[in-house]
């Protein structure tokens, strides 16, 4: 049976911290765009939607239907987030950021977001994913980090 890996894991969420605590602002991306200290803000960003302090606008029906496909087909595949995907304007981090900053800034979120989870109280409803369950969170928070987590080498 397939091993479903979960930030609300303890185990999987202190695997995550050492990985993030492994980079440092001279890695560079495998691909994409994003210096490490951009992808950092970047992460820091997708969770602070799952606790409620980044509000994503609504999308067409098309675009919503196409990620709760992608949400069924990550939990039945276990598969990974394909490189360069699209991602919204919200989301996107153009600016120079502060490495250390940004790295502690997400551990800091890391922590808010399992503490919310814990409370039962994340969203029940993503704007591209549909309808999130706290185990729908987990995994699908667990998977975006892991992706840029790889996308530097660690």
């Amino acid at each position: 049976m397939v091993k479903y890996k979960s930030l609300l894991d303890p185990e999987i969420r202190k695997e995550t911290e050492r990985r993030i605590l492994a980079l440092n602002k001279e890695c560079s991306p495998k691909w994409g765009q994003l210096e490490v200290s951009q992808m950092l803000y970047h992460c820091n960003k997708v969770l602070m939607v799952a606790i409620g302090k980044i509000i994503l606008p609504k999308t067409n029906p098309v675009i919503y239907a196409i990620g709760n496909l992608t949400k069924i087909e990550m939990r039945i595949f276990n598969n990974g987030i394909p490189h360069n995907m699209p991602t919204f304007s919200k989301l996107i981090v153009k600016e120079n950021c502060n490495f250390g900053e940004s790295r502690d800034q997400l551990l800091k979120t890391l922590g808010e977001f399992c503490e919310i989870a814990e409370s039962g109280k994340l969203p029940k409803k993503h704007e591209l994913f549909g309808t999130m369950t706290t185990k729908d969170w987990g995994f699908m928070e667990h998977k975006h980090l892991d992706h840029h987590l790889k996308q530097f080498g660690v």
